[in-house]
């Protein structure tokens, strides 16, 4: 056997290894400390190891090593790859929406406001208002958006009508989540603002998230029951699209971001993102274009969608 063959293999073991993880991320159980969604969250990092086990491969010039490093490669791409794909999407739109978590502290609501009208969106979709702030994006926002609701902590401002709006339990005990019917010029949209409970990650727990699951439940069993055909989802999910607990809203919905967006557009934290946990994500309509605005004040970054009703 040739040196090339001989060597590497511990490369090799760690590069198949990987590729088993993301192709079987959905056996990872969530039984313990909930590290299957923990996973997800992150799922597209783990394409990060790649170029360094191909490097180690070529740097050892290893036959074994360099053939494995393929594997990873080829999984990530059959999971990721139609995402980092240019032109998607494009084509005229008839809406345009941003969601906005814009965090309870925010010291600047006006600035955060401006930010957002700057996008100039015809709706906007914000969570975690503070009772003491809302008259602050109100006041805002007044001048670019004649109809508003709030519920809560989320409201929803809008260009166009907004009817039959309502608040959507989350069976958290108080409002977190609200359905509106926006009587946009080509058509009537059921919106819906949702923020889901906060997760956390510690050493005694691992990744609590079981709140933000049965919330996911909850929030799922109202799409479920929309009897308007156009569905627009503007959410903090606090997860992924990827992760498995908040399938009851993400197999009713598409991604607008993957649809149509570049890359994956992870939107938190806002000062370097490391993961898309705020979405637009839709039914009944179709994304023309998705991308991510800059930090405006919040820990959480803006996110954008033009959207074609007809």
């Amino acid at each position: 056997m040739s040196g090339t063959w001989r060597r590497g293999w511990i490369i090799a073991a760690f590069a198949v290894a990987l590729a088993a993880l993301m192709a079987l991320h959905a056996y990872v159980p969530n039984g313990v400390r909930n590290l299957g969604s923990l996973l997800e969250t992150f799922l597209p990092w783990l394409g990060l190891p790649i170029p360094i086990l191909a490097g180690l491969a070529i740097y050892r010039r290893s036959a074994p090593a360099g053939i494995a490093v393929l594997l990873p490669i080829v999984v990530w791409l059959g999971l990721f790859g139609e995402i980092v794909l240019p032109a998607k999407g494009g084509g005229s739109h008839d809406l345009r929406v941003v969601s906005n978590n814009v965090l309870a502290a925010n010291e600047d609501p006006a600035a955060t406001s401006r930010a957002l009208i700057a996008a100039d969106p015809d709706v906007i979709g914000l969570q975690e208002i503070p009772a003491g702030a809302v008259s602050a994006y109100e006041d805002a926002l007044a001048s670019a958006y004649r109809y508003h609701v709030v519920r809560g902590t989320v409201g929803l401002w809008s260009r166009y009508p907004i009817a039959d709006s309502s608040a959507v339990d989350l069976r958290l005990g108080w409002d977190r989540a609200l359905r509106a019917e926006v009587r946009a010029p080509a058509g009537t949209v059921a919106v819906y603002v949702a923020h889901m409970p906060s997760v956390r990650v510690d050493v005694d727990q691992g990744f609590t998230a079981d709140q933000r699951d049965d919330s996911a439940e909850a929030l799922g069993e109202a799409l479920a029951d929309e009897e308007i055909p156009r569905v627009v989802l503007l959410a903090d999910l606090n997860g992924s699209v990827y992760d498995r607990a908040l399938s009851p809203i993400t197999a009713q919905l598409e991604s607008a971001q993957a649809a149509a967006g570049n890359g994956f557009g992870f939107s938190w934290p806002a000062g370097f993102p490391l993961a898309r946990i705020d979405h637009v994500l839709i039914r009944g309509v179709t994304a023309a274009n998705a991308w991510v605005l800059p930090a405006d004040g919040s820990d959480h970054r803006p996110v954008a969608a033009d959207l074609r009703l007809s």
